[in-house]
């Protein structure tokens, strides 16, 4: 596979989202949620260089039913810090139509944070609910579909250090 964003350029842009995301939450009481699994290394390293005191967390959710994009939406890992009155920042590694962020948007918004923010490594803006804000955009790309640093197929190439365009995944 041809790496379509290269280990440095990914390294690159998640400095610049850092930097950004520091200075937006300079002063507040800041909560990192990553969403799992594909989340966990942007995570990873956006906390890493973040330069403000902050929290951590995880949650995850999952489609279920007819094994489709349509199926219903249920946490399977909840929150175990407490949001309420934080600002959080709800950290993605990939925003496709917007509807399992749409969830949990309204999911950690039932514990009444003050403030909640969404990063995305990668956001299909075309493709994705325009009333869905991605308020830290690390790329904005096509209807692609990619794998590694965290973005996987059929559970591999997670652990790539770049990202890449599988194709024939038909």
């Amino acid at each position: 596979m041809k790496p379509l964003y290269s280990e440095e350029r990914i390294h690159h842009r998640v400095e610049e989202l850092a930097r950004e995301i520091s200075r937006d939450f300079l002063s507040k009481d800041l909560v990192v949620i990553g969403i799992l699994n594909g989340g966990f290394i942007f995570t990873a390293d956006l906390c890493r260089s973040i330069a403000i005191p902050h929290e951590v967390d995880f949650m995850a959710a999952s489609s279920y039913g007819d094994g489709t994009t349509s199926g219903n939406l249920k946490i399977t890992k909840e929150l175990k810090k407490s949001v309420k009155n934080k600002s959080v920042l709800l950290v993605e590694d990939i925003v496709d139509t917007g509807k399992t962020l749409e969830y949990l948007l309204e999911e950690v918004g039932k514990h009444n944070p003050k403030d909640l923010r969404v990063a995305a490594l990668f956001w299909k803006q075309s493709k994705a609910n325009p009333h869905i804000p991605v308020h830290y955009p690390g790329f904005i790309i096509e209807d692609e579909f990619l794998v590694g640093y965290g973005l996987d197929y059929k559970g591999r190439y997670r652990n790539l250090p770049y990202v890449a365009k599988l194709e024939g995944t038909e």
